[in-house]
């Protein structure tokens, strides 16, 4: 009888994690889940981008299951093309969040994710992608972001830090909606109480996993409740030190192959892969096991 795998479901996040700086995976990377997923686990994208903008990575590593996108606002059949779940974040809530916010640290610029596998993203006068590769639809007034059903909002500040301005808008929109930081340049509303964790927890359990098989992947704080919910959290070198703090393994980065490098060590019994350091989430600060342990 063959030993059982290490884990049966591995969540990746996609920018700054999975996929390199240019949005490709490398062959690598591609044939390391190949084998973890030869092995018997299940690969599962778990990535703050909607539906619409996930749909030709899926189509490129052959996918035909669950993906979780839009911050766990959405669970995407690649297979069926269709939307299994989505919740959506109502306008008035957006608004008053908006304005909550501009009354704290003054104007934002705004963009959204509409809902839907065809959902369009808006953005507003003065904001501007943070992926200039992916699409983007600029629309001459705020008000044309609500023309239909969105399932967050994205805010860009012409002084403040990403961490600045994340902290500000907590502050301001308390039970509103959740306020997430998923990359440089974006910091996002989402319904309350919709994190990664809750998308994928809910895929896990269409796959008829728990998050005792689970490992995840990311590299920056809206992977936070991922890594609390799955079994194991690995943070990438180039991760944001919000994330390592939690993190059990800090892995290389994605330009490195870091998720690769993992996968390696785990599914082909090879235990000299070249990982970073754990970090025991239990341990005291600033204490870290040696590789390998």
């Amino acid at each position: 009888m063959a030993p059982p795998i290490a884990y049966s479901l591995i969540a990746t996040d996609l920018d700054g994690t999975l996929l390199r700086g240019d949005d490709t995976l490398s062959d690598r990377s591609r044939a390391a889940l190949a084998m973890a997923v030869g092995a018997g686990a299940r690969h599962l994208v778990v990535t703050g981008r909607p539906a619409p903008r996930v749909r030709p990575l899926l189509d490129e590593l052959g996918s035909q299951g669950l993906a979780v996108c839009g911050q766990g606002a959405q669970l995407y059949d690649a297979g069926a093309d269709r939307m299994v779940w989505s919740v959506t974040l109502e306008r008035e809530l957006a608004e008053v969040a908006l304005g909550k916010i501009e009354a704290e640290v003054g104007e934002v610029y705004a963009a959204v994710d509409q809902d839907g596998v065809d959902g369009l993203t808006l953005i507003e006068p003065g904001y501007e992608m943070p992926h200039p590769t992916l699409p983007a639809v600029r629309v001459l007034r705020r008000d044309d972001l609500w023309t239909q059903p969105i399932s967050k909002v994205l805010l860009r500040h012409p002084l403040l830090s990403d961490d600045e301005l994340a902290s500000a808008a907590r502050g301001a929109v308390g039970s509103l909606a959740t306020v997430t930081m998923s990359g440089p340049g974006t910091v996002e509303l989402q319904p309350c109480g919709i994190t990664k964790a809750t998308g994928l927890a809910l895929a896990a359990g269409r796959l008829g996993l728990t998050s005792a098989q689970t490992i995840a992947f990311g590299d920056m704080p809206n992977d936070i409740p991922m890594f609390d919910w799955a079994a194991r959290g690995v943070a990438m070198a180039n991760a944001h030190p919000e994330l390592k703090s939690v993190a059990d393994e800090i892995t290389l980065s994605n330009e490195d192959d870091g998720i690769a490098v993992v996968l390696e060590r785990m599914f082909s019994g090879d235990r000299t892969g070249r990982t970073g350091p754990r970090v025991g989430r239990q341990a005291g600060p600033g204490t870290r096991a040696s590789v390998g342990q």
